[in-house]
């Protein structure tokens, strides 16, 4: 059974599954990418009319529309969706790891920030339909990406800056600002 949770963004929605829907982490599908796309599930999704953004994690995804669209249309259109998959298939959605991973670092530093923002950080992110990806430490600046429904959130600037850098501040003290790339 899929459930809906509303998310701080009034135009991304986070579905839940008691199922596993990503075995490989959080990752993020923009429409305007979705031309080389192999999965069908998500290629589809990102067909509907008024999807611009999905992210896939290990038990929800989160669906971003544009303003030309209500919940009300795309609502159903994606619990069926996801419903249909789960019918006809025993296995996550992402099951596949990525060729392109976060190289291994030996910077303490880069350690703490990456230990943060999984620990103290994505999770509460991940309770808004979003994620937080890291990118970059250089001259106390740490670079994130924010993804699924915290991509371009009303809130998420405040997010950033009160939240994010404000307890990274706190436990790394190499840290003098974040920014979102």
């Amino acid at each position: 059974m899929i459930q809906t949770e509303s998310t701080p963004n009034p135009n991304s929605l986070k579905f839940l599954s008691e199922k596993i829907i990503s075995a490989i982490g959080t990752e993020e599908f923009q429409k305007d990418k979705s031309k080389n796309l192999s999965n069908v599930f998500i290629k589809e999704l990102l067909e509907f009319k008024g999807v611009e953004l999905v992210l896939l994690s290990k038990n929800f995804l989160s669906v971003k529309k544009t303003e030309d669209v209500t919940w009300n249309e795309l609502k159903p259109m994606v619990i069926s969706h996801l419903n249909h998959y789960f019918e006809n298939n025993s296995e996550p959605i992402l099951k596949e790891s990525k060729k392109t991973e976060l190289k291994q670092t030996d910077d303490d530093t880069v350690k703490k920030i990456i230990d943060v923002l999984d620990t103290k950080i994505r999770p509460a992110v991940a309770r808004d339909g979003g994620d937080i990806k890291f990118k970059s430490f250089v001259n106390g600046v740490v670079k994130v990406e924010l993804q699924g429904s915290c991509s371009g959130c009303p809130s998420s600037l405040m997010t950033l800056k009160q939240g994010v850098q404000n307890l990274l501040k706190h436990y790394v003290k190499e840290v003098n600002s974040v920014e979102a790339v």
